[in-house]
């Protein structure tokens, strides 16, 4: 690779497209369905007229992609944000599909959202314009059709709108619509936990792989948020050595480990982890970058690019957040030896979790969590194994081991439902 060339940009649409590509030129997937398969079966685009407090009329644009059907209805959450548009959310659904195919769940993968600022909406119409976005794409959603869930910028209160507006549309309650809502509206132990735990048992099972002593491996985490704090949170109770955190404000840094306890309990009064005094302010970028035995990238997409991978000094990195590692940078950390768990396979806990709790809705059957965490850790450490199989069988790195895994179940279940008509 030439010294100094400009970081090329993709799209997560593009990246998405250019990996199921090269997974099926190694597949020798059939061409029909191949070209099935970069394409959603379902995108609707909606206009979401929405009452301000202040008496105006606001029109946002709302989003729903399913990419595919062929193993079950769909399932994806839902973000508010002002960067969605219908090529992130249709990357996003692929991306689904294929976690959900990997760890099996009888899914297909869908997303959405609305392009909108919900840091800058009061309660009333962050409400106002969720039940109307629900109405708006009810005719797609539904415990068989399609599960929602949260994501970016959206929440168990937003799950609970969700369902109600289709209930009261329904005409009876029906919890199954949705997932992630609070327990007492049919939500599941463990849900808010599972992004997090999935990322600790996966890297568990890696540092088991790679003769990885946890007692006493310094970990870095980027985004301190949900997925972030309870991956640091359960490494640190292994007797890792968390020496750095952060948030989009910045990091913290202490060579001797950071108090994780004391850090979530400061994180919970508000502010930032930059404010934790036991420790040297850093900035995100040089947290990627720090000598670290296990790196956990659970902020954004594109943190790991070109002009910065071949600075990564981790042995082990476990995608928490979708996209962090771009194309380029997966080259040079494969040719470093770091082994990257994807984020398919490391981030799928939260999927795991949901569709546990759509079973338990529509059993009206409620599990104890550690029968949940339980579920979750078989369903995370296998899928890693069948990943790590598959990455030796082929002597290809985890990701395209993970998405060879995905991409054959979900083609497999096409060839043998045929083409209607």
């Amino acid at each position: 690779m030439t010294t100094g060339a400009p970081a090329a940009r993709y799209s997560m649409l593009e990246v998405a497209l250019a990996q199921l590509d090269s997974v099926a030129g190694r597949l020798a997937l059939d061409p029909g369905i191949h070209k099935r398969l970069r394409k959603p079966q379902r995108s609707l685009v909606v206009s979401v007229p929405t009452l301000m407090d202040d008496g105006r009329l606001e029109v946002f644009t709302g989003f729903r992609v399913q990419h595919d059907l062929t193993l079950g209805p769909t399932k994806g959450g839902i973000r508010y944000h002002p960067g969605v548009d219908l090529d992130e959310v249709t990357a996003l659904a692929m991306l689904m599909t294929w976690k959900c195919a990997l760890i099996g769940l009888p899914y297909g993968g869908a997303k959405g959202g609305i392009c909108c600022d919900a840091t800058r909406m009061s309660q009333g119409e962050l409400e106002r314009m969720t039940r109307r976005y629900t109405s708006e794409i009810i005719l797609v959603i539904g415990p068989d059709q399609d599960i929602p869930a949260p994501d970016l910028y959206t929440n168990e209160q937003i799950m609970a709108w969700m369902m109600d507006t289709y209930s009261m549309h329904r005409g009876i309650t029906m919890p199954g619509v949705v997932t992630g809502k609070p327990l007492l509206l049919g939500g599941s132990l463990g849900r808010a936990e599972a992004t997090g735990r999935g990322v600790y048992y996966t890297v568990k099972a890696a540092a088991r792989e790679y003769d990885m002593p946890l007692k006493g491996a310094r970990v870095a985490v980027q985004g301190f948020g949900n997925v972030g704090a309870i991956a640091a949170k359960l490494l640190y109770e292994e007797d890792c050595q968390v020496i750095a955190v952060s948030d989009s404000k910045g990091g913290i840094y202490n060579a001797k480990g950071l108090n994780i306890t004391t850090v979530l309990a400061e994180d919970a009064e508000g502010g930032s982890v930059t404010q934790h005094r036991n420790g040297d302010r850093i900035s995100n970028e040089e947290l990627l970058e720090l000598n670290c035995d296990i790196l956990v990238p659970a902020a954004t997409e594109g943190q790991i690019t070109q002009k910065n991978a071949d600075r990564i000094r981790a042995r082990i990195i476990a995608e928490g957040a979708n996209g962090p590692t771009t194309p380029e940078a997966d080259q040079i950390l494969a040719t470093k030896g770091i082994a990257v768990i994807p984020d398919v396979l490391a981030n799928a806990g939260g999927v795991a979790v949901s569709y546990f709790e759509w079973v338990q809705d529509l059993q009206q059957y409620f599990w104890h969590e550690h029968q949940i965490n339980e579920r979750l850790a078989e369903v995370m450490i296998s899928a890693f194994q069948r990943v790590m199989a598959m990455s030796r069988k082929e002597q290809v790195n985890l990701r395209t081991a993970a998405l060879m895994l995905a991409v054959k179940r979900v083609a497999d279940g096409k060839r043998l439902r045929g083409l209607y008509p």
